[in-house]
């Protein structure tokens, strides 16, 4: 250890894995986390980030009707249910206050009364999904279309949130993602059919909106379009096209800085978040990119989803490296991208128990 001392590579990773592990074992408060240690990057200003203090005030506004809102939710199968359950379980304990819909394939519940799922695991997390997390379930035929790509295809789904007009407004979010911190204040924006964040990831050879996040003002009007578009989508265009189709020109543009972070980002080279900070001159600071961020989105391909698991060969070469700069050695990204993942899979056990057609499994996140 003296050595270690000595030679003034300190390891600023340590502080990062504390603060994790009390975040975890504490109902995981990712809200809470500080900022990153003192000395190792120096905060920039960003044109990407909201008005400082504006979105919480006007969410605490108690005039509010936030039953004129809804988070809602599209399931396609068991893998995505238990994951829009997860999101409402985080819904929850941010304290969210507008209503949850959970739009699900009809055969996984018939009547979304029922009080007793019987021996379906389907049907047992959607009652507890209605009683835990007062979500309102609302049975559906899953939209399909001729496509190589099921997953995608079914995403169709998702725009059934045009359709929702019993409600002012509804946000739409993908569920292979974590709700980090309460999101209320958008239902507050001014007014506009859709809004959604840049697809920052893609920039800038393709500069189009992400879908994973969409603030929808639901109508007839706008759902006959979006219908229109389907019925003429080819075979390679899936929500995100039909969306940037329809609203690219028009949608009112959300920060994706904090709305809509990717796990990948955390993989990147130092020099590479211009695209994410929206800065050429702020450090790329992982610990505060975390803390500020709102929603985070699985997305580290070739990395499977969370929930289908990590081998140990996958998880060596494609967790995020260690790095030294002034004689400091930091490994905040890895920290932090691991515990991302090792929280993800010990909540969906806690929340969801038995998923059909998931093995119950413990993977290892250590580095």
């Amino acid at each position: 250890m003296s050595d270690v001392l000595s030679s003034r590579r300190v390891r600023v990773w340590l502080p990062v894995a504390v603060i994790l592990t009390i975040l975890f074992a504490f109902g995981a408060r990712y809200d809470a986390l500080p900022s990153a240690p003192t000395g190792w990057s120096k905060a920039g200003s960003s044109g990407t980030l909201p008005p400082s203090g504006g979105g919480v005030s006007l969410a605490t506004e108690p005039n509010v009707d936030w039953s004129r809102f809804a988070y809602t939710q599209y399931v396609t199968d068991s893998h995505y249910l238990c994951n829009s359950v997860m999101l409402f379980e985080r819904l929850q304990h941010v304290g969210s206050r507008a209503d949850r819909v959970m739009m699900y394939p009809a055969p996984m519940l018939e009547n979304p009364d029922a009080t007793d799922g019987g021996s379906s695991d389907d049907a047992r997390l959607l009652i507890k999904a209605r009683d835990e997390y007062g979500a309102k379930l609302v049975p559906i035929t899953v939209q399909r279309r001729a496509s190589a790509d099921k997953t995608w295809a079914e995403s169709y789904t998702k725009l059934l949130a045009f359709n929702q007009t019993q409600y002012d407004r509804v946000l739409s979010l993908d569920s292979d993602s974590v709700l980090l911190q309460n999101m209320d204040e958008l239902f507050l924006l001014p007014p506009c059919p859709v809004a959604m964040p840049r697809a920052y990831w893609l920039y800038p050879e393709t500069m189009i909106l992400s879908s994973q996040v969409m603030l929808v003002t639901p109508s007839e009007v706008e759902f006959g379009h979006v219908m229109d578009k389907i019925n003429q989508a080819g075979r390679d265009d899936y929500d995100m096209e039909i969306v940037n189709y329809l609203y690219k020109d028009s949608a009112l543009v959300l920060p994706h800085r904090p709305y809509d972070l990717l796990t990948g980002e955390f993989t990147l080279d130092e020099d590479k978040h211009r695209w994410y900070l929206g800065s050429d001159t702020e450090e790329w600071d992982p610990v505060k990119v975390f803390n500020e961020a709102k929603f985070l989105h699985f997305s580290d391909w070739p990395v499977p989803k969370p929930w289908l698991g990590m081998s140990d060969s996958v998880r060596q070469s494609k967790q995020p490296k260690c790095h030294v700069k002034d004689g400091v050695e930091s490994c905040a990204e890895r920290e932090i991208w691991l515990g991302i993942y090792r929280e993800f899979v010990e909540r969906r056990k806690r929340v969801c128990g038995r998923v059909a057609g998931e093995p119950l499994r413990r993977r290892r996140f250590s580095s």
